[in-house]
């Protein structure tokens, strides 16, 4: 048998939040709130993989008196600065060996996601998690992909963007989606010309998931942060996460407990591909997926996770946070359009990671900053969904964690 052994953790009892309807799933879960990605109906299942507004997530409120700690109401918090922020830090492609790493790799090559498992044992569990999602996740929402699209405009999908020392950091107010000690409150570099998650700029007017990615090539910093929204002399945010790209991280990453802007607790950018690294033919890292909550087993989590929520609540069949799944090495690749046999390949290598709580399945950058362009490239929301749960399985996934009521974050925030 696989090692079953249980860490007992424990966050909140608070079980906000339905089955994680937002499309890209939205945000973490603050230790203390036990919430997950909930709210607006997508149209994920229409031709043009429209996008799911992220809604009400149900996350902000009962942080303080579920898990010990404050939705940021009374943390001081950060002032605004006001005015569109300068500066010509921008938005480009990513360029070769950022801060380091390999080609199309965030962080060192030892980081499990930038890690191959084709080779990898399966787990004993594996047959029972794929027969449970074979039953279960059954939707239309299945296997689509969040990024690409048929519109001119192509605003679905997660932005990357860059910047450097010239580009203005922006002091932010945490909002009631802000869990202390998981978030920090180092104010973002914000380019110029750059857009939060579903949006032209940083206003946060769909009220969605407004997911802020920004990659700071000269302090090698990556800025995550879930329901930001600038408007005018007014910047709120949620839960930030601020990563080192030179860090060697233990596999407790940002703390043990502790989530980040993905519920898992792991960087979203680093499981993202694009449309610069299909085009060149290779996705050298592990694929951000995302599950309805009650489709994932309820307060487990295995590494390289270091979080679960209380919106979880599927049974021992499921698969928990941050579990690795793989394409079969006998899935035929021939059906499927050259692009997304580049993303297939990258399934049968590196698998797919559980980060998040939603709709469709997988995560694609938007191309909206990137040289090539998923149009051209003709690859679209649809081109994964001929694939079956049977054509994938899962590799040895190690000590399943508890999250429960002695999971406690442990962290000093970044500030700065």
């Amino acid at each position: 048998m696989a090692a079953l052994s249980f860490a007992l953790f424990s966050c909140s009892d608070d079980e906000d939040g339905d089955d994680g309807a937002s499309n890209t799933g939205g945000a973490a879960a603050g230790s203390g709130t036990g919430g997950s990605g909930t709210g607006g109906s997508g149209t994920g299942g229409s031709g043009t993989g429209g996008r799911a507004s992220g809604g009400n997530s149900g996350r902000g409120g009962g942080g303080a008196a579920n898990g010990g700690k404050s939705a940021s109401g009374d943390t001081g918090g950060k002032a605004s600065t006001g005015g569109k922020s300068g500066g010509s830090g921008g938005s480009k492609a990513l360029g070769d060996g950022l801060c380091g790493a390999e080609k199309g790799q965030l962080f060192g090559p030892d980081h499990p996601w930038n890690q191959r498992i084709d080779a990898a044992p399966l787990d004993d569990e594996s047959d029972a998690i794929i027969g449970y999602l074979s039953e279960n996740h059954t939707g239309s929402q299945r296997f689509r992909i969040d990024g690409p699209s048929d519109e001119p405009d192509n605003l679905y999908g997660i932005t990357i963007l860059t910047a450097d020392s010239s580009t203005p950091r922006v002091e932010f107010e945490p909002s009631g989606d802000y869990y202390e000690p998981d978030c920090d409150p180092a104010p973002p570099p914000l380019p110029v010309d750059g857009a939060i998650e579903g949006e032209t700029d940083y206003a946060c007017e769909s009220d969605g998931d407004c997911h802020l990615i920004v990659i700071d090539t000269d302090s090698c910093r990556l800025y995550e942060m879930w329901r930001a929204n600038r408007s005018g002399s007014s910047f709120e945010g949620g839960c930030q996460a601020v990563w080192d790209l030179r860090a060697s991280y233990e596999p407790t990453l940002r703390g043990d407990c502790c989530t980040s802007a993905d519920a898992a607790g792991l960087p979203i950018a680093a499981h993202m591909f694009t449309a610069d690294e299909v085009a060149a033919g290779v996705i050298p890292h592990a694929i951000r997926f995302i599950l309805p909550n009650a489709l994932m087993r309820e307060r487990v989590y295995v590494r390289p996770a270091t979080h679960s929520t209380g919106a979880t609540s599927g049974p021992d069949a499921a698969p928990p946070y941050g579990a690795r799944i793989r394409l079969k090495a006998s899935f035929d690749e021939s059906s499927l359009k050259p692009a997304a046999r580049v993303v297939a390949r990258a399934l049968k290598e590196y698998g797919m990671i559980l980060s998040d709580g939603g709709n469709l399945t997988f995560t694609a950058a938007n191309d909206r900053f990137t040289t090539a362009k998923w149009a051209d490239l003709d690859f679209g929301p649809s081109d994964l969904t001929s694939l079956r749960w049977d054509d994938f399985e899962v590799p040895e996934l190690g000590e399943r964690y508890v999250w429960d009521d002695s999971c406690d974050c442990s962290r000093t925030p970044i500030e700065d």
